[in-house]
């Protein structure tokens, strides 16, 4: 038998596998936590002009010079030393993703970003301007009419108001794609599964999981954050093989233990594998109140005394019982979090107690201030 055709009676089993497979609700698909070597998107930029604007353009310099340029190229020749007074006109920046296997003739968004001091962008359309990638090729080229969420005003008086960013505005599917990016996915024996959280337990697990459906040595781990499988050359077999591939289940590793503190906002995140050694924390709070009043003080009849104001202070101590508790050896989240509500620990007191007992050596986990 053939070669191609144990590739496809492969491609078969793996897809009565899948369909067998009774999914975990803990695990997750492969194609959700991993992604494929090679396949990836590539950033475009390009400069252009945005014109058709209300008064809101630029006066950079660079503006004029691009202007003229333009005008050169449809045969007007603007003479040395006249203003063309671009009042309508803004130099952007234009920048796009380049989506993997991207075809020409395919469209693309496009973000446009004004370069001088334009305050505004609404209403402008973008002429015809090249992308280029970080090689200098050109593999799109973009124009049309923006589509800004900003806007802003101004009175008079010197008064305005903006809102969100009027100078950055988006041209949906303005960008036609005029060259494809060359990919290395048909290339080699193997495809390489690139995990988005790098961790040695899940790309173990990964490992067992594709070699028990493809057979012994068909997968393994080149490091906690790649896996590689061995895959038919064949372009669509191996898109087939893929296909079967991304939607298997596997079940993550469990990350490290972490508490991450947001000391503007008081919030605390806490992570479930969190641990405490037994320790005892007290927990109190002293109120000192201080009023000021003042007494008058009335001599007695024909003593020839004069009638006087003397102040008085009060000082008031208010101390809250200092409560103890426990953290019992190995705790889990659930018992951390109802040892805190039960002493009533504020939020900026919960972030103390944390600290105290991460210094103290009692606390299993990384402490992370924000």
């Amino acid at each position: 038998m053939s070669k191609q055709n144990n590739i496809s009676i492969l491609v078969g089993v793996l897809s009565l596998a899948a369909v067998l497979l009774s999914p975990s609700l803990l695990a997750d698909r492969l194609k959700d936590m991993t992604s494929v070597q090679g396949v990836r998107s590539n950033q475009l930029v390009g400069y252009g002009l945005v014109v058709g604007l209300d008064g809101s353009g630029d006066k950079a310099s660079f503006t004029d010079q691009t202007f003229r340029n333009l005008m050169n190229k449809f045969g007007i020749t603007i003479p040395q030393g006249v203003d063309p007074k671009l009042k309508n006109v803004a130099a952007v920046a234009v920048h796009a993703d380049l989506p993997a296997f991207s075809k020409p003739g395919q469209t693309i968004d496009i973000t446009v970003s004004s370069l001088g001091n334009a305050k505004s962008l609404r209403g402008g359309s973008l002429l015809l301007t090249p992308l280029k990638g970080a090689d200098g090729q050109v593999y799109a080229m973009g124009q049309g009419s923006l589509v800004v969420g900003g806007f802003g005003a101004e009175g008079s008086d010197g008064s305005s108001i903006t809102v969100n960013v009027p100078s950055v505005g988006r041209i949906p599917n303005g960008a036609s794609v005029e060259r494809a990016v060359p990919s290395a996915f048909h290339r080699g024996d193997t495809l390489t599964f690139n995990l988005n959280i790098a961790d040695f337990t899940t790309a173990k697990r990964i490992v067992d999981k594709l070699n028990n459906l493809l057979g012994p040595q068909t997968a393994y781990a080149m490091d906690a954050g790649s896996v590689s499988v061995k895959a038919p050359r064949d372009a669509s077999q191996r898109v087939s093989f893929l296909s079967v591939l991304e939607n298997i289940e596997v079940e993550p590793g469990e990350g490290s233990a972490k508490i991450i503190i947001n000391s503007r906002t008081g919030t605390i995140v806490v992570g479930q594998n969190v641990k405490v050694l037994p320790a005892a924390v007290t927990h109190g709070n002293l109120t000192v109140t201080i009023s000021e009043g003042a007494e008058v003080s009335q001599p007695g009849a024909f003593s020839g005394g004069e009638t006087v104001v003397v102040p008085q202070s009060e000082i008031d101590i208010e101390q809250e019982p200092a409560r103890m508790f426990k953290f019992g050896p190995a705790i889990t989240l659930s018992e951390i979090v109802q040892a805190v509500n039960n002493v009533g620990a504020a939020p900026g007191d919960i972030m103390a107690i944390l600290e105290a007992l991460k210094t103290a050596g009692a606390l299993k986990a990384e402490l992370i201030v924000i």
